[in-house]
């Protein structure tokens, strides 16, 4: 059975080591989202380095989930102390689960102030993608699929929540997102 793939990117308004006390709360606020998140219904895995800590995102080992990789469109630094962005890629039982994980609890009310982290863009944050099961996408993936979602808008291969599809590639709803919305088909 496909699984969703979701990649998300941020680009933010100060390195993710500033010291200062607002891009502190977005650390700590970030670990308790993970924490939270992985408990979810529908909830399968998200990329993590295996060396956490242990330097950038581009520094890390990722395992399966392949090299790290960012959009055309991130122009900020790449070292510990430059970096400000901030990127997740995760896999989901379907579409219904990894919305509401991202439009509930914990993760909207910092969805409410992403303002207050994050740089204003044209841009899309995030991307969705079905997967065959068993297969686990890159960060390469994620950025080739929000780049064409940027590109050229909604398709079976990257879509959103708003304008999503079946894994057959039938374009479907969600209940409560969208247009005359009544459920996921």
């Amino acid at each position: 059975m496909p699984h969703l793939a979701l990649y998300t990117f941020g680009v933010l308004k100060s390195p993710i080591a500033d010291p200062a006390p607002l891009t502190r709360e977005l650390r700590d606020t970030g670990e308790a989202i993970y924490r939270k998140i992985s408990q979810h219904p529908g909830y399968l895995a998200r990329a993590e380095a295996a060396d956490r800590g242990r330097g950038t995102h581009f520094d890390l080992d990722w395992g399966a989930w392949g090299e790290f990789a960012v959009p055309t469109w991130y122009g900020k630094g790449r070292t510990v102390e430059s970096a400000a962005l901030d990127a997740t890629l995760s896999l989901w039982t379907d579409l219904r689960s990894a919305l509401d994980a991202v439009y509930t609890g914990l993760h909207r009310e910092a969805l409410n102030r992403r303002y207050d982290w994050f740089e204003r863009t044209e841009h899309p944050n995030y991307v969705c993608w079905w997967v065959s099961d068993g297969v686990i996408p890159t960060w390469q993936d994620g950025v080739s699929k929000l780049e064409h979602l940027r590109d050229h808008g909604s398709a079976p291969h990257a879509f959103t929540f708003h304008h999503s599809f079946t894994p057959e590639g039938t374009p479907t709803r969600i209940k409560g997102i969208g247009p005359k919305s009544d459920q996921v088909r």
